[in-house]
C-alpha cells in the first residue's frame, strides 16, 4: 500500500523580492520560513530571493543577517550545507521606497541572465505605502512578466485598511496596477494547520457534518488569547485595538471556516465563495438602515497592571508609547448571529484579548444535551454537554468531550477527553504558517489568501463598531485587571444567555 503518499506540487522557478527585508517579520518569519522549506526541499529548483529595504546592506551583509535571523528564531546554531546554499542566492538592493532609482535597480537585478521571470513581491513594509510601492513598481514595467511563461505576484499584509473606506481605497489602487488574481492578502491563521484541518475535518468525514447545525450545536465559542501586552507595536495598536488588530482579520476568518457550507469542490474560488456567504450571513452588530443590531453584543475593555505567569506587569496606559488617558481597547468580546438555515439561533461568541491568564486560540463548539436525562435518579452528577475543541495554537490539535460511566458498582457519569495532537499522531513538527503561505503564493494558490470582497464586507460588519464607540463620546473604558480573563461586562453577556465562557 501506498498509503499517505502523494505528489507535492512543485513550484515554478521563483524571485522573491522582500520590501522591507531588514524589518521585524523578516527577520522574524519569513527568513526561518524559506530556510525550512529549503530543509525540505519545497522550495524551486531555480530560486533568488532579492531584498530591498532603506538600510545599506551589501549582498553579503544581507546574508550575514539571514544567518543571524536562523540563530535567533530557527535554532541553527552554525550554518549548515541548507542554510549556505540558499543564503548564495540571496542578493539586497537598498533605497528609499519613494526613489524611482530603486525600481530601476530592482528591474536590473530581475533581468539579469539566469534569474527567473516568476517574480513575487512581499509587502513587510508598513501598508501605508502599499499603494505607492505598487505604483511604482507598474510604472517601472514589473507588475508584468517579460516572457509567455512569466507571472507576477503581490503578497499584503494585514491591516488591510482601517476601516471599509480605506480598505476600498487600498483595493481600487491595487486593483489599477494588478488584476485580482495577482493579489494574495495574506493572513497568517489561516496558514495553521488546525484551521485547514478543519475543512478536512468537517467535509471529509461523513460522522460530524450531520450534526454542524442549529439541531446539534448550542453555541460556538472562538476564543485568542495572548499573556503579552502591546510590546513594542504600541504605535500601531493605539490607532488600532483589539477590534481591528484581531476580530476584523483573523478571527472573521475562523468564524466563516467554522460556518460555512460545504464547496462543490475543493478549489479557491469554492472555498472562498462559500466563506463569503457565511460572512454576509452575519446580522449587523450595530443597528443600520432599518436592520435588526444590538450593541450590548460587543464589549470593549483594557488592561490594568496585575500579574501575568507569575511577573507583575503595568497596565496598558502605562506602558512605552500609550497615552495616559488612552480608551484604546485590548480586549473585545462579541456575540454574533448568523441568518442562515443552518446557524439560526445558534450564537457565536468571540473573544480576543492581551494580557489574559493563557496564550490560546481555540474554537470551542458545545453540542446542546440529550433531550431527556434518563440517568438522572441513579447518578447526582450532572451531565455536561459535549464539546468539541479545536485547538489552534499553542498546542495544535483537536479535542472531543463527552460522557462515560465512572469505574465502580454505582451508576455515575462523568465527562472525559479524547484528545489529537498534530505532534504526536504524525511524529513529525508542524510547519509554521508562513512556510504554508509562502509555498501556496508560490503555486498560485489563492485558497488561503483573502479575496477583496471578504476583505470590505468583514470591515463593512466592524466599522460601525467603531463609528459607534467615536460617536458616544467616551472618555473611560471598562477595565480587567492583568491576568484576568478580560472584564465582568463579557461575563454578563454570556450570564444573560445563561451561558458562560469556557474555562481554559
Amino acid at each position: 500500500m501506498l498509503d499517505g503518499l502523494r505528489i507535492e506540487p512543485t513550484p515554478e522557478p521563483t524571485v522573491l523580492v522582500i520590501f522591507g527585508a531588514s524589518g521585524d517579520l523578516t527577520n522574524r518569519k519569513l527568513l526561518p520560513a524559506l530556510y525550512q522549506l529549503a530543509r525540505a526541499q519545497r522550495l524551486p529548483a531555480q530560486f533568488k530571493v532579492l531584498g530591498v529595504a532603506r538600510t545599506d546592506w551589501s549582498d553579503d551583509a544581507f546574508r550575514a543577517h539571514f544567518h543571524e535571523s536562523l540563530k535567533a528564531f530557527a535554532g541553527l546554531a552554525q550554518p549548515d550545507d541548507v542554510s549556505n546554499a540558499l543564503a548564495s542566492d540571496l542578493f539586497y538592493v537598498g533605497g528609499e521606497m519613494d526613489d524611482p532609482g530603486l525600481y530601476s535597480r530592482i528591474g536590473s537585478k530581475l533581468s539579469e541572465a539566469g534569474w527567473p521571470d516568476g517574480v513575487l513581491f512581499y509587502f513587510a513594509i508598513p501598508p501605508s505605502v502599499y499603494g505607492d510601492v505598487v505604483t511604482r513598481l507598474s510604472e517601472a514595467g514589473l507588475v508584468k512578466p517579460r516572457t509567455p511563461n512569466g507571472w507576477r505576484r503581490v503578497i499584503v499584509e494585514k491591516p488591510f485598511g482601517t476601516d471599509l473606506e480605506t480598505a476600498r481605497n487600498l483595493n481600487k489602487v491595487l486593483h489599477q496596477h494588478l488584476d485580482e488574481p495577482q493579489i494574495f492578502r495574506i493572513d497568517h491563521y489561516l496558514g495553521k494547520e488546525t484551521v485547514q484541518n478543519l475543512l478536512v475535518f468537517r467535509f471529509a468525514n461523513g460522522m460530524f457534518e450531520p450534526v454542524w447545525n442549529r439541531r446539534y450545536i448550542d453555541h460556538v465559542q472562538i476564543t485568542a488569547a495572548e499573556t503579552v501586552g502591546v510590546e513594542r507595536r504600541a504605535g500601531y495598536y493605539e490607532g488600532a485595538g483589539a477590534l481591528r488588530d484581531m476580530v476584523q482579520n483573523h478571527l472573521m476568518q475562523v468564524l466563516t471556516v467554522v460556518a460555512m457550507e460545504p464547496p462543490i469542490r475543493f478549489s479557491a474560488e469554492n472555498v472562498r465563495d462559500r466563506k463569503l456567504d457565511a460572512l454576509l450571513s452575519i446580522q449587523p452588530l450595530v443597528p443600520q438602515n432599518g436592520d435588526n443590531g444590538d450593541s450590548n453584543n460587543v464589549v470593549r475593555a483594557q488592561y490594568t497592571a496585575g500579574w501575568v505567569n507569575g511577573s507583575e506587569v503595568p497596565g496598558y496606559r502605562q506602558e512605552d508609547g500609550v497615552s495616559p488617558t488612552s480608551v484604546t481597547e485590548t480586549f473585545v468580546a462579541l456575540k454574533l448571529q448568523l441568518d442562515s438555515w443552518r446557524w439560526a439561533g445558534v450564537p457565536f461568541y468571540l473573544r480576543t484579548g492581551k494580557r489574559l491568564p493563557k496564550r490560546t486560540t481555540e474554537i470551542a463548539i458545545q453540542f446542546r444535551r440529550p433531550p431527556l436525562h434518563i440517568f438522572k435518579r441513579v447518578s447526582p452528577t450532572p451531565i455536561a454537554p459535549n464539546l468539541l475543541v479545536v485547538n489552534i495554537q499553542p498546542d495544535e490539535g483537536i479535542s472531543l468531550r463527552f460522557e462515560a460511566k465512572l469505574p465502580g458498582s454505582r451508576m455515575q457519569l462523568a465527562p472525559v477527553m479524547m484528545n489529537f495532537r498534530y505532534g504526536s499522531a504524525f511524529g513529525k513538527p508542524v510547519p509554521e504558517a508562513y512556510e504554508t503561505l509562502l509555498l501556496d503564493a508560490m503555486l498560485g494558490d489563492p485558497t488561503l489568501f483573502a479575496r477583496h470582497d471578504f476583505v470590505e464586507n468583514s470591515w463593512a460588519l466592524i466599522t460601525p463598531v467603531h463609528q459607534m464607540w467615536e460617536a458616544s463620546g467616551l472618555s473611560e473604558i471598562a477595565t480587567y485587571e492583568a491576568g484576568e480573563w478580560g472584564p465582568p461586562e463579557a461575563d454578563q453577556m454570556m450570564q444573560a444567555d445563561g451561558r458562560r465562557w469556557r474555562t481554559l
